[in-house]
């Protein structure tokens, strides 16, 4: 399977809502889904570390970093947390770091772009909070569908055309 958004498109169009902004693609995992987890934090990854330091289960992780390019909010370290953990992948509204080592681990990872700048640790954000990414509303435990097309959510769990 190359592409999975075109084919959820041609069959569930009424359930999917696109999150359409100029989203880039980074790990080595491009085609990813599951249900979300989110996380709303500004230049702070203090929340996002504790998320992918525990058992992802399949899950996104949806971090809404209110698209700031001036703090990287997920790097090689963090990522390779999320791989141990069994996350699916990362989708962040704002910039990550480390992309060519990034781009060489089983990852999904989605992010407006890359800053090599960390975040500083003051242990801020919200979690498991309804955000508003692309003025689509996405709330914890929806389900999010991404490839090089983009991404999409849902609010139920859909059935992989190809693979199921």
């Amino acid at each position: 399977m190359l592409d999975l958004l075109p084919d959820l498109y041609d069959l569930y169009s009424d359930r999917l809502r696109l999150l359409n902004l100029n989203w880039k693609h980074f790990g080595d995992k491009p085609i990813f889904w599951g249900p979300v987890q989110t996380v709303s934090c500004f230049e702070d990854n203090s929340k996002v570390a504790e998320l992918l330091a525990s058992p992802g289960d399949g899950q996104v992780l949806l971090v809404d970093g209110a698209a700031s390019h001036n703090r990287a909010l997920l790097g090689d370290n963090l990522a390779q947390k999320g791989i141990d953990n069994g996350w699916a992948g990362v989708v962040i509204n704002g910039c990550m770091r480390d992309a060519g080592t990034i781009n060489q681990m089983p990852i999904g990872v989605k992010a407006l772009g890359t800053c090599p700048i960390k975040t500083d640790k003051r242990g801020q954000g919200e979690v498991g909070i309804a955000v508003e990414i692309a003025g689509i509303e996405i709330h914890p435990g929806e389900y999010l569908y991404a490839d090089l097309n983009g991404i999409a959510v849902s609010d139920q769990a859909l059935a992989i055309p190809n693979l199921e």
